[in-house]
């Protein structure tokens, strides 16, 4: 018996502790969701502008071919997981019939104004197995009583009709954009609140919380997720998903250190990365000509989602109520490159080496390919520092590399290095960035090198290392 526990205590059959923070079950789930559509829609769209000022005519709003299906079905065929919609933005018109105001969707000519594109968008959404998010600025430019208490009372009141209207939802979206000049009931002028305090901010987490409870919470400092700090869709290659949670809140002003979190960070908040597959967030047609290329849309994906951060891409609707062809044609064709890319792990089945295993069975190194991101590779506690060998049954190919942790436990390493095996000696890989954080997923990009042995070593790291996949793959050239 005594040898049994003593061998028991050797291989360290239990998890390693965790290294706090770490992420709730719903932000796991988040994360793992990697890519999503946003989708812009509204008064804009029809009077070709960004940001309305707060006084369109709601007869501007007539789509003649809206389908959400359609923007459901191009989500689908992009490999996306589900989508956010606008159903408020900054001009203050509603793309549902809100009991607490005139300026929606019900004084439209759109179905005489018996239209709900929030409750179409959901029904799209269950029919083709999508997760939907609803995004409600808190900036309001059109309602009189913006920046006063009774303001609060409406966007309180509103934020709950789309709580408890439309079915479960995966994320609620709020902006860091508030204050500023506005039509304010016909005022015309520029209102300036406190953006750390005017919303009341706890009133609203505990309101999404109780009434939707595995809701995401973006702001530029969460609780859920975070905004990376640019509408480039990138997030930092040295990338943690710590936030130092009691200095950020909405509208942020050092937005700089939200593309990489702080290291030393009390509370996990992810990083979101939004960008528009156009120059503007609202559809112009002079625009047809600038979407984004397939070469920039995969660029993006491996700087976001390769950089341990989601994708947030947004979709400009046109003034039909389709997304634009060419906007579909080349999500798709980006989730084909991503898969040519990266469809194909050439690790699987090699032989892999650790310089040290917490146990050979537990927590084995055949789990770093077996494609279950709930198994993971740990060493002993007190190993911070480890290397993995990987040799092939042959040469291959290799210009791609992935990384996972099993962030359940925390994020943990803080730098790494990769090398490859040639004619007797151990080479660098540089993929012409720095090797540091890793998180939820890290995606490399270097030149081809053929190789039937490559070696990973993770040199600082906050904790016992937890590593869930690692791949390697030959992307087409």
């Amino acid at each position: 018996m005594a040898w049994a526990v003593a061998m028991g205590m050797g291989a360290q059959t239990v998890p390693p502790a965790a290294v706090v923070p770490v992420p709730s079950a719903q932000q796991v789930a988040w994360q793992r969701m990697e890519t999503y559509a946003f989708v812009h829609f509204g008064p804009n769209t029809f009077l070709d502008q960004e940001w309305g000022y707060g006084d369109a005519d709601p007869q501007v709003f007539n789509p003649t071919r809206l389908d959400c299906e359609q923007w459901a079905r191009t989500a689908k065929a992009a490999g996306m997981q589900g989508i956010i919609l606008t159903a408020k933005h900054h001009d203050g018109f509603c793309l549902w019939p809100s009991r607490y105001t005139d300026y929606s969707i019900r004084n439209t000519p759109y179905k005489d104004g018996q239209g709900d594109i929030v409750a179409e968008l959901a029904a799209a959404c269950r029919k083709y197995g999508l997760k939907m998010g609803l995004y409600l600025s808190p900036w309001d430019r059109h309602q009189a009583c913006y920046g006063t208490p009774l303001y609060l009372e409406y966007y309180y009141a509103q934020l709950e009709e789309l709580l408890t209207q439309y079915g479960p939802l995966f994320e609620v979206w709020l902006d860091g954009a508030n204050g500023g000049d506005g039509w304010y009931g016909g005022a015309k002028e520029k209102r300036t609140i406190d953006r750390r305090t005017y919303y009341d901010w706890p009133r609203g987490r505990a309101l999404i919380a109780r009434l939707q409870p595995n809701a995401i919470i973006f702001s530029d400092g969460g609780p859920g997720c975070r905004w990376v700090g640019n509408e480039d869709g990138h997030a930092g290659e040295t990338n943690w998903s710590l936030l130092r949670i009691d200095e950020v809140y909405p509208g942020y002003e050092k937005y700089q250190e939200l593309t990489g979190g702080h290291a030393d960070g009390d509370a996990w908040v992810a990083a979101e990365c939004d960008v528009s597959i156009r120059p503007g967030w609202f559809y112009h047609q002079r625009e047809d000509t600038a979407v984004k290329t397939v070469d920039q849309l995969v660029d993006l994906y491996y700087r976001s989602v390769g950089h341990n951060a989601t994708l947030l891409l947004n979709f400009p609707v046109d003034r039909e109520g389709l997304i634009h062809p060419i906007d579909s044609a080349r999500a798709v064709a980006m989730r084909h490159r991503i898969q040519a890319e990266l469809g194909h792990n050439l690790l699987t089945g090699a032989n892999i080496k650790a310089s040290n295993a917490r146990d050979k069975k537990q927590f084995a190194t055949r789990q770093l390919t077996d494609g279950n991101p709930d198994t993971y590779w740990a060493t002993a506690d007190g190993v911070t520092r480890a290397t993995l060998e990987f040799r092939l049954n042959r040469p291959q190919r290799i210009n791609r590399l992935m990384l996972q942790e099993y962030i359940s436990l925390g994020q943990r390493v803080r730098a790494f290095s990769v090398e490859y095996y040639n004619q007797g000696r151990w080479l660098p890989i540089d993929p012409g960035e720095e090797t540091t954080t890793i998180g939820h997923k890290r995606l490399l990009r270097f030149g081809t090198v053929t190789t039937s042995r490559l070696r990973i070593s993770f040199t600082d790291s906050r904790g016992p290392l937890c590593i869930s996949e690692i791949g390697a793959y030959c992307a087409p050239s």
